[in-house]
């Protein structure tokens, strides 16, 4: 049985692979971009629990990422697009079907990368804070 931070990022995966950009967990960017965009969803680091006592319950705010890529001609408008449809898709359920207690998305912060014989790529790594609770820390 996956614990809750597992639990969680495959509820987000899940939740992102609904778009029509190309979703993947943890893999490396490919050579080719898709036509609609790639999201590559890194696990990302889910930092110092808050601790209640009686019952003990760790509090935390797992900072997950999302690699957003576009490339072709009119990349500035497909990169506004597929961020718009991350945060549209992430305010449609914030619970992640209840699984936690909120889910929120910061503000992307874009670069352009060129590629050698290539039209350049638009990216950029969108932060997702995952607000949940749980037992154990190492659960």
């Amino acid at each position: 049985m996956p614990t809750p931070r597992e639990t969680l990022l495959l509820a987000l995966h899940a939740r992102l692979s609904t778009l029509a950009a190309t979703t993947l967990r943890g893999e490396t960017l490919p050579e080719r971009t898709p036509p609609d965009g790639l999201l590559i969803l890194r696990d990302g680091e889910p930092g110092e629990p808050e601790v209640t006592l009686s019952p003990v319950a760790y509090h935390y705010q797992h900072r997950a990422e999302v690699e957003a890529v576009v490339q072709g001609a009119d990349r500035d408008a497909a990169f506004d697009a597929l961020c718009g449809s991350i945060g549209t898709t992430i305010a449609a359920d914030r619970t992640l079907g209840g699984l936690c207690d909120w889910v929120e998305a910061e503000a992307p912060r874009p670069v352009d990368l060129p590629v050698e014989g290539a039209a350049s790529l638009k990216a950029a790594v969108i932060p997702v804070i995952l607000h949940y609770t749980t037992a154990d820390s190492l659960l």
